[in-house]
């Protein structure tokens, strides 16, 4: 049957080179590390919560929750009646195509009756 060609390695052809000969070399260092020193005092103000500021705070974090999960929750139900709706209209069609319409016994009588004489 089919069986795989597997590549085999070619001879290098041409001039080959030896691999190069890498020699240990010696680090020294003519600069002293420099000492850590510690670090200076930030200029920037700290934020001092006060408890009218806290209260502030937690009401804006608290209403900003409930503001994007009334939000979230819309989109749900908006998505949830979307679909509802296109299922109805999807049972809507199919009831109407399987129904018989007047036309169509007529063509299918015709069709029936033109089967009996043969």
């Amino acid at each position: 049957m089919l069986r795989p060609k597997v590549p085999t390695m070619p001879a290098p052809t041409g001039h080959v080179t030896p691999p190069a000969v890498i020699e240990p070399t010696t680090i020294t260092q003519s600069i002293p590390a420099p000492t850590p020193t510690a670090a200076p005092a930030s200029t920037r103000p700290t934020i001092q919560l006060t408890s009218g500021g806290l209260i502030t705070l937690v009401v804006g974090g608290t209403t900003v929750v409930l503001v994007l999960g009334a939000v979230l929750v819309s989109m749900l139900l908006a998505v949830a009646i979307t679909g509802a709706s296109v299922a109805i209209c999807a049972l809507v069609i199919r009831s109407l195509s399987n129904t018989d319409t007047p036309l169509k016994n007529t063509l299918s009588g015709s069709a029936q009756a033109a089967k009996h004489r043969r």
